[in-house]
């Protein structure tokens, strides 16, 4: 009997253990690139600080994909501006909240 319940007991953690694997895999947000349109211009920079490099300033209404939320303050983007396209960081101000 003790057998038994030692088998059922170590299939249960098994199958739960392969459950959260498929939950943890399910809830990515995105992995492709997401379109959101600036509402305020906002300036593209190379880095994630204010004394980064400028790389273009990008006008209100423009559309630029969002590839990562990489901290609180800043998401990376590709621009496509002035004839050619730029990745860089922009401020989440710069866009609306969804």
């Amino acid at each position: 009997m003790k057998k038994i319940v030692l088998c059922l007991s170590s299939l249960a953690v098994l199958v739960s253990c392969g459950t959260a694997k498929e939950d943890a895999r399910s809830k990515r947000t995105f992995t492709t690139p997401v379109t959101h349109t600036s509402v305020v211009e906002c300036i593209l920079y190379d880095g994630m600080t204010k004394d980064s490099k400028q790389l273009t300033t990008v006008g209100a209404g423009n559309e630029v994909q969002v590839m990562d939320t990489v901290s609180a303050y800043f998401v990376k983007v590709r621009v496509t501006a002035n004839g050619g396209t730029q990745s860089g960081y922009m401020y989440r101000t710069c866009f609306g909240k969804r």
